[in-house]
């Protein structure tokens, strides 16, 4: 859940909401239970919805294929709904302490600083060929926190070297984006138990144009992220 919740978004801002959520799904069975809008509730603030709802429904296949237990090799990982390779192999060494090559943001920063410096267009094939080569086999989930945070003060230090890698993409401006106008439909909903207009909601966002905010009401319901009885819009059941 922390690896789903730290993905594009700082520490500072996740742990609170953390260990909210903790306290509302103490077990994969909460979570599994819950209605989709339950969980966007108490996903507000994180943004990148879309995150809230493949930690749902891999909770939901965790329990009903599962028997209640996450898998415990990296490829049983990936099988679940929105667990990609980086976060399968996080899991492993951190929760586990398996020597499993891993790389983000931090880690990439360490390895482009000490080993291309004079390289653009680096790739990330590359740079795992190095961790892997370079990881600690006895203790892997000390030597990434170590790296990570080292990382993180090259970065404070030197600046950002991961404009030199071919795979990394910078994140795009939040504001007056889609995925603004995405979050607010669904805060909007969220501070509300009533159901409401296309025209309501239009009310209360009215800082952006109507097109905009309409086409992503539209985008939110094809996805299941937004139900919608009659004329009027909700959070999931």
């Amino acid at each position: 859940m922390s690896e789903i919740m730290l993905q594009q978004t700082q520490v500072d801002r996740v742990l609170p909401k953390y260990k909210a959520f903790l306290k509302t799904f103490p077990t994969v069975q909460k979570l599994a239970d819950a209605s989709l809008g339950e969980v966007l509730i108490q996903w507000q603030g994180l943004g990148y919805n879309r995150r809230a709802k493949m930690l749902h429904n891999c909770a939901k296949e965790v329990v009903e294929n599962h028997k209640g237990k996450f898998p415990m090799t990296h490829e049983g990982l990936v099988d679940l709904p929105g667990i990609g390779a980086y976060t399968a192999g996080a899991v492993m060494a951190f929760s586990h302490n398996l020597p499993v090559p891993i790389i983000e943001t931090n880690l990439r920063t360490v390895y482009l600083y000490h080993f291309f410096k004079e390289r653009s267009d680096v790739t990330d094939g590359e740079i795992l060929q190095l961790i892997e080569v370079t990881l600690d086999q006895e203790s892997p989930r000390e030597w990434y926190w170590a790296l990570m945070d080292y990382g993180s003060y090259l970065k404070k230090e030197f600046g950002n070297p991961n404009s030199k890698s071919k795979n990394y993409i910078k994140q795009s401006k939040f504001q007056g984006s889609d995925r603004q106008i995405r979050g607010a439909v669904l805060r909007t909903l969220s501070g509300t138990q009533k159901l409401m207009t296309r025209e309501q909601i239009l009310a209360v966002l009215n800082q952006f144009k109507d097109i905009r905010v309409d086409s992503q009401i539209e985008k939110l319901h094809a996805e299941a992220m937004v139900g919608k009885t009659g004329k009027r819009y909700h959070l999931p059941n």
